[in-house]
């Protein structure tokens, strides 16, 4: 997942936010020691774009602007204020705000110019300073200074959702040094990403929000200087963004050939099937696809099949990250490791991707998943160096017992995984009686299920099945989207379906995931409630590795330590993007590595006129 998902996403149906880290420092091929003034910024080695590029290389420069998109969003929206935890923030928010750099989709960490013209790295890496734009105005002509950039990181950091908190939390000043120019100073020069993690940050117009509570969810269309602006909505129900033409970005080479539809358009829906209705009724002219029932099944209709809707699978090279059943360690039920074990025994993963999912998914075993940085096997070298200083303090098992999954034939009879569930309940103290599983005090194993999305309900309820073979209670509840994410955020769950995404540098955002502190605080992404020192001591060496070497070790010795306690069960991963859409788009020749890259599409008039023209025979 990209690195500027970690700004704006929810967790919600398993797919969270993860980040990029590195090797080299940051911006270049000067060490330590000499100041650097640079185009752009990389941690896994030198930029591949030169100081004069034009264009990103998978685009288009010379895309045609115009036309409509139509695109489907889940459930509903009460703000268009996607920083802070409340309210439900309309899908597109972001679209009318530019960051201080724009990540490369076909790198798998580097950031060049976009509201930063420069970027200056001083000799002691303890801080970077921007040079915006000259050109860079908001869309009321005002320019956008280093005020706004002051501002917006302080807003942020005080008021916005907790997670802002630890991903900025080695800041230690932010200063407007000239109208167009900002410095950030760090604690130290250990947090090698941080330069690139502010490089993300969104940039907002001080002038505008001065007047206007920031910490309230609000539904007036926010002012921005981006590719669009909100030019009308239907709360709850629909957004319509219209591109800027007088955009200031629209010639910088990072924008070249990108953000080409005059209207961008989301139609909201409050199930998914209703949604792949209307992009079958043509309402809807893209979609991606994460159900493998209905890319197997479900597009089997007379546009599809007169070749008027097309569908790719586009191959990525995404770190999947780790989704899955995860429980809420804050629930006594759950603390003790066996009962989780447990929990993974009774998963019959074979079974349901030969049944439910056309064998489309490959099982995830790792938290790093898709990526060099999976543990495997048994530790070696400098990944067991560095798990030998926390011996003791880990599972044993880290040592002496390569992590493996429960594995089945597929048949449904999960005779194994049952008897060693049982096993296992009862080592941890609960006994059937009368055909229920209670505790010593006879209280019964009893708990919820809870989903945002009825897709998922297919997945629950065969699990549910197998949990109530050995005495469990269990229910199945699936709730509106704003009421789900008020319960994640006060962690008013018993299990659900989530996870972290991650990329191929992983780093501050760990601490969101991982840490004690982050159990405690409300809206933190720890939904599970892990805590554990060693994890947390852990996490800090992930986040200050010294080279990209040392950042493999640490991050497969915390996959390691994270798999041993069992806080999940994993789900699945699949290594492509489904899309659907009408065939009334132009698109370059090849889609980035690590993206659809659909922000460089275009409306294609000749295909659009033929388009309409077939539909009137539908």
């Amino acid at each position: 997942m990209r690195r500027r998902d970690l700004l704006s996403l929810p967790l919600a149906l398993g797919f969270v936010p993860g980040i990029a880290r590195a090797a080299t420092p940051a911006g270049g091929s000067a060490a330590p020691g000499q100041a650097v003034r640079t185009h752009a910024l990389s941690l896994l080695g030198e930029p591949k774009l030169p100081a004069d590029f034009t264009h990103f290389p998978w685009v288009n420069p010379d895309a045609p602007k115009g036309g409509e998109i139509t695109r489907w969003a889940l459930g509903s929206f009460d703000s268009f204020n996607p920083f802070i935890i409340r309210g439900t923030a309309g899908v597109g928010s972001t679209l009318i705000y530019d960051t201080l750099l724009k990540e490369s989709a076909d790198e798998a960490s580097s950031e060049y110019p976009y509201l930063a013209q420069w970027i200056n790295l001083p000799a002691d890496r303890k801080g970077v300073t921007f040079d915006l734009n000259p050109q860079a105005r908001w869309h009321d002509g005002r320019p956008v200074t280093a005020a706004d950039v002051v501002w917006t990181f302080n807003a942020l950091r005080q008021h916005g959702r907790p997670f802002y908190r630890s991903y900025y939390g080695d800041v230690t000043e932010v200063v407007a040094e000239a109208e167009k120019r900002v410095t950030f100073r760090f604690r130290d020069d250990q947090n090698r990403e941080l330069a690139l993690i502010l490089g993300q940050m969104p940039v907002l117009p001080q002038h505008w929000w001065e007047s206007r509570d920031f910490t309230r969810p609000i539904l007036e269309p926010p002012l921005g200087s981006g590719p669009y602006r909100i030019e009308r909505f239907d709360a709850g129900r629909s957004i319509v963004l219209r591109r800027v033409e007088d955009w200031w970005a629209k010639d910088i080479p990072t924008m070249r050939g990108t953000q080409n539809f005059d209207v961008t358009r989301f139609e909201y829906f409050r199930d998914n099937t209703v949604a792949l209705e209307a992009f079958k009724a043509g309402q809807i002219d893209f979609r991606t696809e994460n159900v493998a029932r209905d890319w197997a099944t479900s597009y089997d209709f007379p546009a599809r099949r007169r070749g008027l809707v097309k569908l790719e699978e586009i191959r990525h090279e995404l770190p999947t990250g780790m989704q899955a059943f995860i429980v809420n360690l804050r629930r006594p039920m759950f603390q003790d490791q066996r009962v989780r074990r447990a929990l993974v025994e009774l998963f019959d993963f074979e079974w349901m991707n030969a049944n439910i999912f056309y064998g489309a998914y490959t099982r995830t075993n790792s938290y790093f998943s898709n990526s060099e940085l999976a543990s495997s096997g048994l530790p070696q070298g400098r990944e067991k160096e560095i798990l030998e200083g926390f011996r003791g303090r880990i599972p044993d098992s880290v040592f002496t017992a390569e992590f493996r999954l429960p594995t089945t034939d597929g048949s449904g009879n999960n005779r194994e995984g049952l008897r060693r569930a049982l096993t296992l309940l009862q080592q941890a103290g609960w006994r059937v009686q009368d055909r229920r599983l209670v505790n010593p005090q006879g209280r019964p194993f009893e708990f919820e299920i809870l989903l945002v999305s009825p897709t998922f309900e297919r997945i629950a309820l065969p699990y549910v099945q197998a949990l109530q073979r050995v005495g469990m209670t269990v229910n199945v509840r699936t709730v509106d989207p704003a009421q789900y994410q008020r319960r994640m955020d006060s962690f008013d769950f018993d299990m659900t379906v989530g996870g972290q995404g991650q990329s191929l540098s992983p780093g501050n955002e760990q601490r969101d995931f991982f840490t004690c502190a982050k159990a405690r605080e409300e809206g933190s992404r720890n939904a599970s409630g892990i805590c554990d020192p060693a994890i947390d001591e852990l996490v800090e060496l992930v986040i200050n590795a010294p080279d990209r070497d040392e950042l493999v070790a640490r991050t497969r010795a915390l996959d390691r330590v994270l798999l041993a306690h069992d806080f999940l069960i994993p789900h699945w991963h699949i290594r492509s993007f489904r899309i659907a859409y009408w065939d009334k788009f132009g698109r370059p020749p090849r889609s980035p590595r690590f993206d659809i890259g659909l922000d460089s599409w275009w409306i294609d008039p000749e295909k659009e006129r033929a388009l309409a023209e077939a539909r009137r025979t539908l």
